[in-house]
């Protein structure tokens, strides 16, 4: 058993039950997203069609439409809850059958598992994903539906959380009981190999460490559990633990109090990258880009006399002509100045030998 593995249905329910506290406690899933938007910035891209993978109550959706209000805007999530919340933020007659179209609007919703995406090969120009691809059990291939998805010259933008993050809460369940108490979380560079893998190009990866102070451990816990953010991996514990193993907790915590304050450490992990030109077909075979181009509007030069002609390609000119017969029988070829005997060497018609272009 991979005690990492995280449980699908125990996180649906987990965020089904989140979905009216999320945004309340929500403080750096906030300030993450702000801080991805602002890296839209640098990057000169107008999607038509934009997936928000892993939507939750749709804040970052919104943002998002704001900033490219031609663009059509599925929200994807695990949890239907998430999407009843972000669907309720449209104004009521924006719902009603009919009005949604003559309003302009440009949204959908879908309730998917974002490893297995229900969506059509190359049919979004963006996909974009804040804090949700580390509830993903298989990670490369979570990246391959992403990359599967999008458009050609389409881009991936995401977030989500490095092995550093709630270290201190790692600390203080350390030896209080042998079960896992939080996810595991991938590496930067492990990722960045990943989307190349996955068959991205250019991947920009970087990470910053944001610290999260709280008065009581309680409150740590009580902010995880209103985003969701339950541990719901097969190694965790299976009942509730005892009094002497949470006070063991508490203690453990309390020592890495600093200025009256108890950290909670947040590694984010940022990356984005695009999808290439393909460089093989379906069935396999290469495809080999050159600079040759068939200039189809000038024609060819007329025949020359003789039986001559020349051909011309980009300026370059070149005789094909057929070989001239020498008298005795030889011939030879000329292509660019150079002469090459085509025949075996037979006796000329004059008594002596003669030289022809250099060649005896």
């Amino acid at each position: 058993m991979n005690e990492f593995e995280i449980d699908k249905k125990q996180m649906r329910r987990a965020f089904n039950r989140a979905a009216t506290t999320y945004d309340s406690a929500a403080v750096l899933q906030h300030e993450v997203c702000r801080r991805m938007l602002e890296r839209l910035d640098f990057i000169k891209l107008q999607p038509q069609q934009v997936l928000d993978a892993g939507s939750g109550t749709g804040w970052g959706t919104r943002q998002l439409a704001q900033r490219y209000p031609a663009a059509h805007m599925l929200s994807l999530d695990i949890a239907l809850a998430m999407l009843d919340v972000s669907r309720g933020k449209l104004s009521w007659w924006k719902k009603l059958p009919g009005l949604k179209e003559l309003s302009g609007d440009k949204s959908s919703f879908l309730c998917a598992d974002l490893e297995t995406l229900p969506l059509a090969s190359s049919s979004v120009e963006l996909v974009w994903s804040n804090l949700a691809v580390q509830w993903c059990n298989d990670l490369p291939a979570t990246l391959a539906e992403l990359h599967r998805v999008l458009k050609i010259n389409g881009l991936v933008m995401f977030s989500t959380f490095g092995p550093d993050t709630l270290k201190e809460l790692r600390t203080a369940f350390q030896g209080v009981d042998q079960h896992r108490h939080t996810n595991r979380f991938a590496d930067m560079h492990d990722i960045g190999d990943m989307l190349r893998g996955a068959g991205f190009a250019d991947p920009v990866m970087d990470m910053e460490i944001i610290t999260l102070t709280y008065n009581e451990v309680r409150d740590v816990m009580q902010d995880l559990r209103n985003i969701g953010a339950h541990n719901v991996t097969a190694g965790r514990g299976q009942g509730l633990m005892g009094k002497t193993a949470w006070q063991a907790v508490l203690n453990n915590y309390e020592r890495l109090r600093r200025d009256g304050k108890l950290p909670a450490t947040f590694e984010v992990v940022y990356g984005h990258a695009w999808k290439p030109q393909p460089k093989k077909l379906a069935d396999g075979r290469s495809i080999i880009k050159t600079d040759f181009k068939l200039n189809k509007a000038t024609p060819p030069n007329p025949p020359l006399s003789g039986g001559r002609s020349f051909s011309q390609l980009d300026g370059a000119a070149t005789r094909s002509a057929p070989s001239l017969p020498l008298s005795g029988g030889r011939s030879f070829s000329q292509l660019d100045g150079a002469a090459t005997r085509s025949a075996p060497s037979l006796p000329f018609s004059s008594p002596e030998k003669g030289r022809l272009g250099g060649v005896p």
